[in-house]
């Protein structure tokens, strides 16, 4: 896990990512649904340069527009792909803007144009709904969904399932090309020195109640979360919500709202509000929270004012690069150690040799299962993640699903995890020695990516709307009452299904 985190020339580490494939970038401004008809003229340039609404189809050439976090590594596979095809076909790839909702609007804007050079789509995992609702991805073919339902974690597989009304039951739109699940990241040596045991919290009502007791004694007391007006707001409501038992929609009715439907959905909203509430309100609370995101997380606890935080796997290789540099004072033994093997910023440690290095890290900087809500439960982690899909408006789309599965193969997942830091789909690359020395979390990561063990985001032609809205009323984090705020976030989800809500 090379890249993410990394320490780049301005000596610090990367930024961190939403879990979505894409960087943060502030609140989620999404103003529409179905085809968008929009000038090409105003179409976001990416590298390589796009300059025509319709780039042309070349025969034999599968043209992939892919998110910039990690289209280079998209790319890289690409071109392994075409020289393995023996000459049927040639991977381009197209780099599509940094931001989200850049990246979907400029899709939406190609295939309600009918560019004919779109045939392979890197899309977000809460997409599927919209695209395949508005007719412009294709159905993924029986044989290779099923050969794709037998080899990828469950929690993934779902997000590229749906049912539109020609369907006569779900089925895959997409193929899983990513993934990323959020953990439990805390300092091992605060929690002995002031608490006498080592092991993480299981709960948050648990953390919340040990982190009070850190506080009170003197330790760091702030509690990393994503808090900003965004979609890791939304990640980290959705996570909650799911663990407490709830869902923001039916997942066997996706056009009804469940978060106060029955008494029981009421009491896990109010639960899992209640718990962000406690969060953003604790003794010794990060004063920043409502301004808090991946990076913001990952730099207060390297700073050492945190004891647990709520991030992405980046983190680790984040904390273990930096500490070997100097810039993380409870870790000074890394840089006293292993300092050397970090020095060229240009030929970094093998993922092989930096076992010891990682146990030096877990010494005080530990990881565990994203916290649950009732005792005993297991915790639900949103996940993240990209897939691959088929665009409607391709004209070669039998050989852009050879393409597509080319890209998605083990090796192209292994690439994309080792050297581009996002975790792969594919159950069997878990056990993969190079894989688990690049991720010693792997087992951590893939367990919560089992079928019912991550939480999804709701699964709506609306999502957009519906984050949205749902984070615009949660903002700033804390500052309402939770239960009154269930009926207010229930009727903005309502608001959104009917296509009735104002985008703030």
């Amino acid at each position: 896990m090379k890249r993410k985190g990394d320490r780049p020339a301005d000596g610090k580490a990367s930024a961190g990512i939403d879990g979505a494939g894409s960087p943060d970038s502030g609140p989620k401004k999404y103003r529409g649904r179905k085809k968008i008809g929009l000038c090409c003229a105003a179409i976001a340039v990416a590298l390589p340069v796009i300059s025509a609404c319709d780039s042309g189809s070349t025969p034999g050439t599968i043209n992939i527009y892919a998110p910039a976090d990690g289209a280079s590594f998209i790319e890289e596979a690409g071109a392994t792909c075409t020289a393995n095809s023996n000459g049927e076909y040639k991977v381009k790839t197209f780099v599509l803007p940094k931001s989200a909702d850049d990246q979907r609007l400029q899709l939406a804007r190609r295939l309600a144009g009918d560019d004919h050079g779109l045939d392979l789509m890197g899309m977000d995992v809460v997409w599927t709904a919209e695209f395949a609702d508005a007719g412009w991805m294709v159905p993924v073919p029986d044989d290779l969904a099923a050969k794709i339902e037998a080899t990828s974690l469950g929690g993934p597989t779902e997000t590229v399932m749906w049912k539109t009304k020609d369907d006569a039951e779900k089925r895959l739109y997409g193929i899983p090309t990513w993934t990323n699940t959020q953990l439990l990241w805390y300092r091992k040596d605060v929690m002995q020195k002031y608490l006498g045991r080592t092991t993480p919290p299981t709960t948050w009502d648990q953390m919340l109640v040990e982190n009070e007791q850190i506080h009170k004694a003197g330790g760091p007391s702030y509690i990393m979360v994503q808090g900003k007006q965004y979609e890791g707001l939304m990640v980290w409501f959705n996570s909650v919500l799911v663990s407490a038992g709830g869902e923001v929609l039916d997942p066997a009715n996706p056009d009804k709202q469940t978060l106060n439907d029955t008494p029981e959905h009421r009491a896990s909203t109010l639960k899992a509000l209640q718990i962000l509430k406690a969060v953003a309100t604790a003794p010794g609370h990060d004063p920043s929270i409502s301004n808090s995101d991946e990076s913001s997380a990952r730099l207060g606890m390297e700073s050492g004012q945190a004891t647990f935080e709520i991030n992405y796997p980046f983190v680790f290789p984040s904390m273990r690069t930096n500490a070997a540099a100097g810039d993380v004072a409870f870790l000074k033994e890394v840089e006293q150690q292993y300092g050397p093997m970090f020095a060229d910023p240009d030929n970094p440690p093998a993922d092989a040799d930096l076992a010891p290095v990682n146990d030096l890290v877990r010494t005080k900087f530990d990881f565990g299962r994203y916290p649950g809500v009732q005792q005993g439960e297991p915790s639900r982690s949103t996940l993240g993640g990209v897939n691959i899909a088929v665009a409607d408006t391709s004209q070669q789309k039998e050989l852009a699903f050879k393409a597509a599965e080319c890209l998605t193969n083990e090796q192209s997942q292994k690439l994309y995890a080792i050297s581009g830091g996002t975790p792969p789909t594919i159950a069997s690359i878990y056990d993969d020695p190079e894989f688990t020395a690049a991720y010693p979390m792997g087992d951590l990561i893939k367990a919560q990516l089992e079928a019912g063990s991550a939480a999804l985001r709701p699964a709506s032609p609306a999502y957009q709307a519906i984050s949205t809205l749902i984070t615009a009323k949660l903002s700033p984090v804390g500052s309402w009452d939770p239960e009154p705020m269930v009926d207010v976030l229930a009727e903005q989800v309502d608001k959104a299904l009917k296509g009735e809500g104002l985008i703030p």
